[in-house]
Protein backbone atom coordinates (compact mmCIF):
# COMPACT_ATOMS: atom_id res chain seq x y z
CA UNK A 1 0.00 0.00 0.00
CA UNK A 2 1.24 3.30 -0.97
CA UNK A 3 2.22 6.05 1.68
CA UNK A 4 0.98 9.79 0.98
CA UNK A 5 2.60 13.13 1.81
CA UNK A 6 0.91 16.08 0.51
CA UNK A 7 2.90 19.63 0.99
CA UNK A 8 2.15 22.94 -0.84
CA UNK A 9 -0.58 24.73 1.08
CA UNK A 10 -0.38 28.21 2.84
CA UNK A 11 -1.97 31.87 3.11
CA UNK A 12 -3.00 33.42 -0.32
CA UNK A 13 -5.31 36.38 -0.86
CA UNK A 14 -8.39 35.71 -2.73
CA UNK A 15 -8.08 35.44 -6.92
CA UNK A 16 -4.22 34.03 -6.04
CA UNK A 17 -2.82 30.43 -7.03
CA UNK A 18 -1.14 27.40 -4.52
CA UNK A 19 -0.28 24.28 -6.69
CA UNK A 20 -0.37 20.73 -3.70
CA UNK A 21 2.02 18.08 -3.89
CA UNK A 22 1.26 14.28 -3.20
CA UNK A 23 4.20 12.19 -3.30
CA UNK A 24 3.64 8.66 -2.59
CA UNK A 25 5.73 6.04 -1.87
CA UNK A 26 6.22 2.22 -3.60
CA UNK A 27 6.40 1.44 -6.79
CA UNK A 28 2.87 0.41 -7.80
CA UNK A 29 1.76 4.08 -7.86
CA UNK A 30 0.99 3.95 -11.44
CA UNK A 31 -1.65 1.24 -10.49
CA UNK A 32 -3.67 3.63 -8.50
CA UNK A 33 -6.40 6.25 -9.35
CA UNK A 34 -5.50 9.45 -7.04
CA UNK A 35 -7.92 11.92 -5.51
CA UNK A 36 -7.62 14.87 -3.52
CA UNK A 37 -10.35 15.74 -1.09
CA UNK A 38 -10.88 18.60 1.15
CA UNK A 39 -12.08 19.62 4.62
CA UNK A 40 -13.25 22.84 6.15
CA UNK A 41 -13.56 22.98 9.97
CA UNK A 42 -16.81 22.34 11.20
CA UNK A 43 -17.57 20.28 7.75
CA UNK A 44 -17.16 16.53 6.21
CA UNK A 45 -14.59 15.57 4.04
CA UNK A 46 -15.62 16.60 0.56
CA UNK A 47 -14.39 15.13 -2.58
CA UNK A 48 -12.73 17.72 -4.61
CA UNK A 49 -10.70 15.60 -7.93
CA UNK A 50 -9.88 12.55 -9.18
CA UNK A 51 -7.78 11.35 -12.17
CA UNK A 52 -6.93 8.00 -13.65
CA UNK A 53 -4.00 5.86 -13.55
CA UNK A 54 -2.66 7.22 -16.56
CA UNK A 55 -3.25 10.53 -15.96
CA UNK A 56 -5.72 11.38 -19.07
CA UNK A 57 -8.93 11.02 -17.49
CA UNK A 58 -9.85 13.53 -14.84
CA UNK A 59 -12.92 14.53 -12.68
CA UNK A 60 -14.12 17.24 -10.76
CA UNK A 61 -16.56 18.79 -7.90
CA UNK A 62 -18.83 21.46 -9.45
CA UNK A 63 -17.54 23.77 -6.98
CA UNK A 64 -13.53 23.38 -8.14
CA UNK A 65 -14.51 22.58 -11.82
CA UNK A 66 -12.74 25.65 -14.37
CA UNK A 67 -10.67 26.97 -11.50
CA UNK A 68 -8.48 23.54 -10.21
CA UNK A 69 -6.59 21.05 -12.27
CA UNK A 70 -5.29 17.48 -11.26
CA UNK A 71 -2.32 15.85 -12.76
CA UNK A 72 -0.06 13.38 -12.12
CA UNK A 73 3.85 12.57 -12.56
CA UNK A 74 3.64 8.55 -12.52
CA UNK A 75 7.50 8.78 -13.08
CA UNK A 76 7.99 10.61 -9.70
CA UNK A 77 5.31 9.21 -7.66
CA UNK A 78 2.98 12.75 -7.48
CA UNK A 79 -0.32 13.60 -7.74
CA UNK A 80 -0.90 17.59 -8.04
CA UNK A 81 -3.58 20.17 -7.64
CA UNK A 82 -3.04 23.50 -9.36
CA UNK A 83 -5.66 25.84 -7.66
CA UNK A 84 -6.30 28.91 -9.55
CA UNK A 85 -9.32 31.54 -8.76
CA UNK A 86 -9.26 31.12 -4.89
CA UNK A 87 -11.91 31.86 -2.68
CA UNK A 88 -12.34 32.07 0.74
CA UNK A 89 -14.87 29.19 0.91
CA UNK A 90 -12.02 26.76 -0.50
CA UNK A 91 -10.08 27.37 2.65
CA UNK A 92 -9.77 23.59 4.18
CA UNK A 93 -6.91 21.09 5.10
CA UNK A 94 -6.40 19.36 1.67
CA UNK A 95 -5.81 15.51 1.69
CA UNK A 96 -4.52 13.36 -1.24
CA UNK A 97 -6.04 10.10 -1.58
CA UNK A 98 -5.05 6.74 -3.48
CA UNK A 99 -7.54 3.71 -4.83
CA UNK A 100 -5.58 0.44 -5.67
CA UNK A 101 -8.69 -0.53 -7.43
CA UNK A 102 -8.24 1.87 -9.91
CA UNK A 103 -11.58 3.52 -10.18
CA UNK A 104 -10.77 6.94 -10.40
CA UNK A 105 -14.70 8.26 -11.01
CA UNK A 106 -15.57 7.04 -7.51
CA UNK A 107 -15.88 10.23 -4.90
CA UNK A 108 -16.76 8.42 -1.94
CA UNK A 109 -14.60 8.29 1.28
CA UNK A 110 -14.51 4.97 1.61
CA UNK A 111 -13.93 4.43 -1.95
CA UNK A 112 -10.21 5.25 -1.09
CA UNK A 113 -7.45 2.88 0.51
CA UNK A 114 -5.10 5.42 1.32
CA UNK A 115 -4.79 9.10 3.13
CA UNK A 116 -1.65 12.00 3.42
CA UNK A 117 -2.43 13.64 6.43
CA UNK A 118 -3.56 16.49 4.60
CA UNK A 119 -2.00 20.25 4.27
CA UNK A 120 -3.76 23.41 4.90
CA UNK A 121 -4.50 26.33 2.03
CA UNK A 122 -6.09 29.56 3.81
CA UNK A 123 -7.58 31.79 1.15
CA UNK A 124 -7.74 35.35 2.81
CA UNK A 125 -10.34 37.92 1.17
Amino acid sequence: QVQLVESGGGLVQAGGSLRLSCAASGRTFSSYAMAWFRQAPGKERDYVASISTSGITTNYADSVKGRFTISRDNAKNTVYLQMNSLKPEDTAVYYCAAANNGRYYLRGLTDYDAWGQGTQVTVSS
